[in-house]
């Protein structure tokens, strides 16, 4: 329960944070207006991550609209996206229902025999074309519009893609003069169940018509302009490639490795591509001069020698502030300092302990005074009856036990009893010194001076003095008081048994009755007298005996509080290592060294300014024990809202992702520390995982790609240390262009790979695929909508 309420804590303080920064983030301007065109279903997942990724990172996104190509169904008003004024429907031929072996080919045909899909694409392509009009003024030129499709390789509405395609230019055409159009073609290899056989024979059956329309002497003609009236207007193209450039971007990495993410990197590299093509560059741009992107010098560079139409891939990678580990790092260390002053807390003596508990030998005799009654009604047994009336000459010759015998009986001893033991025993029957330390306890954590369950229990520990145990140092003072109890009872014997003669009580010659009376007052104020400190020394070892069993009580629940302390110490500890370990070595590198130091220099920031004690006060924390008895959750609970409203909210803490990284990077440390990393190795690493995370997302044969074009960009403040570094990084052996795309960025850095210059017939994707289309073609199976024969043959 404590993990989950902690990890609950960082994630919505990761969220607040990272929602500051990305406000804090310069963000860019694209330089003509952008549409987004999703064919089919199976990118429906791809809308919200795309746009909301131009929105973030767009200065003029506001204008970026989207059509969504949609199988016709039952409900045509399926919503894709919540953003209905920017995102369109476009109904083509549903899909549902249809026979397997032949619903490419059967929605192909039922498009071009029906004009109501041809006539609802022109509205839908006019009525965008409007849109986009309306927000002219957010952009530097209206020029050229950027058209980017996106699509899953296994949707069967993407056999639509020449006829989508060429319409798009053709309307958008009167708008603009001209029309750049990428697409964006998503495989998914991760398994697909029971579907994986037919989902790689159309994927394969949709790269081989990609062939088609990137070949150089590809062609097309049909009447796709469609007026008001119905009248049907031919649209050509070529013979050229239909796409300026195609982007094929899978699920694996060039590795074989999946992403945990799926596609979602994918998605951010749509937005990326598109920004960095499409970018208003300013002549204040401090990036200028550092490879800024041209897209006719990578085209140029991933055609080879060959002069067959390559295809590109890209990949993502970004590192931000590690936002979830800062605040788990904090909880963790905001914890340790805390037991830590209550384990340390001030320096007690020995006596300022005793009298603290009340231990000491003063108080413990004092208690036991106020337990007997007055020892003046010790004079009153002088009323009692006597047996008879015994003379002294009687008396003289016995022993004090013997005249009491024969003057009262028992009678004595019964006063005594009644009047003075039982009454001391019905006096300590209350008497609970744990409720006086329980408020010692509830009261006593808040205070300057504090005394915590940490000291109590070391205080009541069953071990020797030298220790400072106030309960060895009880039972010492308790061995004294069995002695003194031993030797007043010898005293009592030894008295009980000397002669009434030799006794130094008054005689009274002739006066026999007079000086039996002057016997028995001296009878009872000595012997019982004597009876009376015996019995003081018996209540003050019963008292004892009640502090011992409290202090043992007291010290199990004690040790019970530190037990439970050192279990959620070790529980914040290991989450927020946890934490630290799943960033990856280089981005979560000195997080808990360095946030140890941040974290004390706050606390201690606080304590100077409210004074000492002040994380125990009501506001803070307050009192432990009593948030221990009512469970772990109680204590992570109130610490969370101490870090989220005293601590976090500090200085130290909104540091920028450059800022707090170097911060990070110089913390300083004992030189034993091999775990602490210096900026330099930090920046290295950093370096490193961003290259080795921004792998492009495709899994080829190296050995069959005869040409390779590489360009690596980094977005980011291209005048912070690290991106400085990031430059000078094999700047003399490097075979890849390298850029800046200049940002003022709070909340991270990110790096997009490009690769191309490969062919179809590199994709491991293709050499597997191949297999399952022959053989679902042999089996009948109609994959195409144009006739294959005119198709490219499989390679």
């Amino acid at each position: 329960m404590t993990k989950s309420l902690t990890l609950s804590y960082a994630e919505q303080y990761a969220a607040r944070e990272e929602a500051l920064q990305n406000k804090g983030d310069g963000r860019s301007s694209i330089h003509y207006p952008a549409l987004f065109l999703f064919v089919g279903d199976k990118v429906t997942p791809a809308i919200g991550p795309v746009l909301d990724s131009c929105e973030r990172k767009w200065d003029n996104a506001g204008g970026v609209m989207a059509i969504h190509a949609i199988p016709e169904a039952g409900d045509n008003n399926r919503v894709a996206d919540n953003r209905t004024e920017r995102v369109q429907q476009m109904i083509l031929p549903g899909t549902e229902g249809r026979d397997q072996h032949t619903v490419r080919h059967d929605i192909y045909r039922e498009f071009h025999e029906q004009i109501r899909f041809l006539a609802e694409m022109n509205r839908v392509f006019r009525r965008i074309s409007n849109s986009i009009a309306d927000y002219g003024r957010l952009y530097s030129s209206f020029d050229v519009i950027h058209l980017s499709i996106i699509t899953r390789v296994d949707d069967p509405l993407n056999v639509f893609l020449p006829e989508i395609t060429l319409l798009a230019r053709a309307v958008l055409g009167q708008s603009f003069k001209s029309v750049q159009t990428d697409v964006y073609a998503l495989i998914q290899e991760r398994e697909q169940g029971d579907q994986f056989g037919y989902s790689s024979s159309v994927g394969l059956a949709f790269l081989r018509e990609l062939e088609n329309m990137q070949s150089a002497d590809y062609t097309y003609s049909a009447p796709l302009l469609v007026t008001e009236e119905g009248f049907a207007i031919p649209v050509n193209h070529g013979p050229s490639s239909l796409f300026d450039l195609v982007y094929l971007l899978s699920d694996k990495n060039e590795r074989g490795m999946l992403s945990l993410g799926g596609m979602s990197d994918n998605y951010e590299i749509i937005s990326h591509i598109s920004l960095l093509k499409n970018r208003v560059r300013s002549s204040s741009d401090p990036a200028l001069g550092q490879g800024g992107y041209n897209n006719m010098t990578f085209k140029s560079g991933i055609r080879g020698s060959t002069g067959r139409q390559s295809y590109a891939s890209a990949g993502f990678s970004s590192v931000r502030r590690p936002n979830r580990q800062i605040a788990l790092a904090v909880l963790y260390h905001v914890f340790r300092r805390l037991a830590a002053e209550m384990r340390e807390g001030s320096p007690w003596s020995m006596r300022e302990r005793q009298t603290l508990l009340m231990l000491d030998p003063e108080r413990l005799r004092e208690r036991a005074v106020q337990l007997l009654p007055d020892e003046e009604g010790i004079s009153e047994m002088t009323g009692l009856m006597s047996h008879g009336h015994p003379s002294y000459n009687e008396l003289k010759r016995m022993s004090l036990q013997e005249a009491e015998q024969v003057l009262f009986g028992d009678g004595g001893v019964a006063y005594f009893r009644n009047n003075f033991i039982s009454v001391s025993a019905k006096r300590l029957e209350p008497f609970q010194p744990m409720r006086n330390w329980k408020s010692l306890l509830v009261n006593g954590e808040e205070e300057t001076r504090a005394v915590s369950f940490y000291q109590l229990a070391e205080w009541t520990a069953d071990r020797d003095a030298g220790s400072g145990s106030v309960l060895v140092q009880l039972r010492q003072h308790m061995g004294s008081l069995r002695s003194m109890i031993s030797a007043c009872q010898e005293q009592l014997e030894a008295l009980y048994a000397e002669n009434v003669e030799r006794q130094p009580f008054k005689r009274v010659p002739l006066l026999e009755k007079r000086t039996v009376r002057n016997f028995i007052h001296y009878l009872f104020s000595t012997v019982y007298g004597k009876k009376y400190e015996l019995l003081r020394l018996e209540s003050e070892l019963l008292v004892c005996q009640r502090m011992e069993s409290g202090l043992e009580q007291l010290h199990a629940e004690c040790v019970g509080r530190v037990k439970l302390m050192e279990e959620l110490e070790e529980e914040l500890r290991a989450t927020a290592l946890n934490s630290v370990g799943h960033t990856g070595d280089e981005i979560g590198q000195n997080i808990m060294e360095y946030y140890r130091v941040v974290t004390d220099e706050v606390m201690n920031d606080m304590v100077a300014k409210r004074g000492a004690g002040i994380f125990f006060s009501e506001r803070y924390m307050g009192n432990v024990s009593v948030l221990l008895d009512k469970g772990k959750q109680a204590v992570i609970e109130r610490l969370i809202e101490v870090c989220q409203r005293e601590l976090l909210k500090a200085e130290p803490f909104a540091l920028s992702f450059e800022e707090e990284l170097l911060r990070r990077a110089n913390v300083a440390a004992a030189y034993e520390n091999r775990q602490v990393m210096s900026r330099e190795e930090l920046f290295k690493r950093l370096y490193r995982s961003l290259e080795e995370g921004s792998v492009v997302n495709v899994r080829l044969f190296e050995y069959t790609q005869e040409h390779r074009h590489e360009e690596k960009y980094f977005f980011g403040d291209s005048g912070s240390e690290f991106l400085r570094y990031a430059f000078t990084v094999d700047e003399t052996t490097r075979i890849y262009r390298l850029g800046f795309v200049h940002e003022q960025r709070r909340s991270g850095v990110e790096k997009l790979n490009l690769m191309g210059g490969f062919h179809l017939e590199d994709l491991l994707y293709y050499r597997n695929g191949k297999v399952y289309y022959e053989t679902y073609v042999m089996n009948g199976y109609k994959l195409h909508g144009v006739d294959p024969d005119q198709l490219p043959e499989l390679r």
